[in-house]
């Protein structure tokens, strides 16, 4: 499985990668919330905090069709307010802190777990339109089911020109 290098048709980019089986839908979420390429997952997904790569500097994948848009945030201001709010009101009705301490503490809280959250659930969604074929992916995953971006492989030593 490893010393082999992929190529896939169309690609101009070699490198020495394992080969791997198709990836599951949360394989591929799971790598994109790491900030991995959900094909390989060994590519990072993001040149930038919130831009994603237009490919993978690993195993060339295109990245660039992704249509996150705004859900990500959407996404992560209901998990930090299903967080934050239930905190705040057991913290209120058990101690009663002055409000200025609230403010001191579950301010910095909620942005601190905003931007932690931000880019792992960029990364997931990302994986997901991946996986699923969405938007301007679908290209790709009729071409990998089809077969025609199958691997070809060729010992590492082997050099390809």
């Amino acid at each position: 499985m490893y010393g082999y290098s992929i190529i896939l048709y169309g690609s101009s980019k070699r490198k020495d990668v394992a080969v791997m089986a198709t990836v599951s839908l949360a394989k591929a979420m799971w790598r994109g919330f790491s900030g991995k390429c959900p094909n390989c997952g060994e590519g990072h997904m993001f040149g930038r905090f919130l831009k994603v790569a237009g490919t993978c500097d690993h195993c060339g994948e295109e990245l660039f069709h992704q249509r996150a848009d705004d859900f990500p945030a959407y996404l992560v201001m209901v998990v930090v307010g299903h967080l934050v709010v239930p905190a705040i009101l057991a913290v209120e009705t058990a101690y009663a802190p002055p409000v200025w301490l609230q403010l001191a503490v579950w301010l910095p809280v909620t942005l601190f777990a905003s931007l932690a959250l931000l880019q792992p659930t960029k990364g997931a969604i990302v994986g997901l339109q991946w996986q699923l074929g969405m938007h301007g992916f679908e290209t790709g995953k009729q071409r990998r089911e089809a077969g025609e971006l199958a691997p070809v492989l060729v010992k590492a030593d082997t050099r390809v020109a």
